[in-house]
């Protein structure tokens, strides 16, 4: 049986009065891709955006329920929201490198954790660059700004960067609808990878996309979870026929 790396109970999320999320009960497991799938506009990016407490940016969100993360309810909680953020590496839609070179944006994360020796800031650099496989590409151009960069390889940096403040999870909101085939076939290839360290979440509205890469599968509509699952169960034998109907390419 998998182990439930978040829980997330009786989650209610309302900005002013209008509600975006109504009653959501749902799991991600540990060390496995999560695709939370639906149509535009059904709170997948609420619900991504409420596990590392981005809702708080927003003075009108108001929040209900529970989010466990390794057993700790990050919504009901005294600790700092900064050290629950860091267990997230969070890439967005479109890449936002931050306005400096290619090296500084993978080195201003290890700074600020601690870590100011040069050599050893080299190293880890370099480990990070490697792990989106990305390093041969920039090795010879690290003090080029970030925004020299394509689009899908700024998307890699800004994966590394996620990856360089030691995240025990990754949640990735559309992060290849800005990306050309090419990248964003590098980019499912490298959540595969990465899968074996970390639990990653993946926010899709593509259905190709999320056939490739789920393993499990949590399906939404109107700020419902509608269905959840095992990917191949979800695929091969949804239970709903809301289910179906969206499988089919019945609504979007």
């Amino acid at each position: 049986m998998d182990h439930t790396k978040i829980n997330i109970s009786k989650l209610n999320l309302y900005y002013g009065r209008q509600q975006i999320l109504k009653d959501i009960n749902a799991g991600i497991p540990e060390k496995k891709i999560t695709v939370i799938l639906g149509p535009s506009g059904c709170g997948k990016t609420s619900l991504l955006r409420c596990m590392n407490r981005l809702t708080d940016l927003h003075p009108q969100a108001r929040l209900t329920g529970n989010i466990l993360i390794n057993g700790k309810d990050i919504l009901n909680t005294t600790d700092d929201i900064t050290s629950i953020r860091k267990m997230m590496g969070l890439l967005a839609q479109r890449p936002y490198p931050l306005p400096m070179n290619i090296y500084n944006n993978i080195a201003y994360g290890l700074r600020i954790s601690g870590r100011m020796n040069k050599r050893m800031l080299n190293k880890r650099v370099e480990h990070y660059l490697r792990q989106v496989s990305l390093w041969d590409e920039v090795k010879d151009r690290l003090r080029d700004p970030a925004v020299a960069l394509s689009i899908g390889q700024q998307q890699r940096l800004c994966l590394a960067r996620g990856l360089a403040v030691d995240p025990q999870i990754i949640l990735a909101d559309e992060p290849t609808s800005a990306l050309d085939p090419l990248s964003s076939q590098a980019i499912e290839e490298k959540f595969n990878e990465l899968k074996e360290n970390y639990s990653i979440v993946i926010v899709t509205h593509i259905l190709r996309q999320a056939r490739r890469l789920a393993d499990h599968v949590i399906f939404m509509y109107m700020g419902e979870v509608i269905e959840q699952g095992p990917a191949d169960a979800f695929f091969e034998n949804p239970k709903l026929e809301k289910t179906k109907l969206y499988l089919r390419g019945m609504f979007y």
